[in-house]
C-alpha cells in the first residue's frame, strides 16, 4: 500500500492531482455507462424474470453515479467529452444483449463488471491514505460490481450462446471505453 497517492510515480506519469481527476472522470463515465446498459436491459427484459435483479443492479449504479457526480463537483473534475457516445452506446449494448436473451444480457453484465472490478482494484492500489474518502468510494463501488458479476453468473450468463466471443468483445470494449474516458 502507498503512503501517499502517486508514491510510485514514474517520470512522464500524470501528476497525482491529474490522476485524481482522471479517476473521478472515468469512474463517473463508467457508472453513467453502466446505468445506461441497465436501462437498455430493462427496456427489453424489465417485465421478465430477471427484471428485479437488473432493477436492483441499476439502482446501485445510480447511487455510484451520484457519488461520482458529487466528487466531480468537489474536485472540479471535468466530465469526459465522450458522455454523449456512452449515452447511446450503453443503452444499445444493454438493449442489444437483452434482445439476444436474458443469458446474453447477464453475459454482458459479467464482461463489463469483470473489466470494472479489475479497473477499480488498480485505482484502489494507486490511492494512498491521503485520498481515503475517494479510495473508500472506489472500494465500495468495486464490491457492488463484484456482486453484480456473481449475480449474473448465477443467472446463467456462461450458458449464453456464444458466451466466450460475446464476453471477450464486451470486455475489450469496456477496457477501451475506460482508456478513452480517462483521457478525453
Amino acid at each position: 500500500m502507498n503512503d501517499r497517492t502517486g508514491a510510485h510515480r514514474l517520470p512522464g506519469d500524470p501528476s497525482p492531482a491529474d490522476m485524481i481527476e482522471r479517476i473521478i472522470r472515468v469512474d463517473q463515465a463508467g457508472e453513467y455507462g453502466a446505468k445506461r446498459i441497465y436501462e437498455g436491459q430493462l427496456a427489453v427484459l424489465g417485465r421478465g424474470n430477471h427484471g428485479p435483479e437488473i432493477r436492483h443492479m441499476a439502482e446501485q449504479e445510480q447511487k455510484h453515479l451520484e457519488a461520482f457526480n458529487r466528487l466531480m463537483v468537489e474536485h472540479r473534475a471535468r466530465p469526459t467529452l465522450l458522455s454523449p457516445l456512452w449515452h447511446v452506446a450503453g443503452f444499445a449494448l444493454g438493449a442489444g444483449t437483452a434482445l439476444m436473451g436474458p443469458r446474453a444480457a447477464m453475459a454482458c453484465t459479467v464482461a463489463v463488471e469483470d473489466a470494472i472490478v479489475e479497473h477499480y482494484a488498480k485505482q484502489a492500489d494507486y490511492l494512498g491514505p491521503d485520498q481515503a474518502a475517494l479510495k473508500a468510494t472506489v472500494e465500495s463501488a468495486r464490491a457492488d460490481e463484484l456482486a453484480h458479476k456473481e449475480t449474473a453468473l448465477a443467472a446463467g450468463a456462461e450458458r449464453a450462446a456464444g458466451y466466450d466471443l460475446l464476453s471477450f468483445a464486451i470486455r475489450r470494449g469496456t477496457r477501451l471505453a475506460i482508456w478513452l474516458s480517462e483521457r478525453i
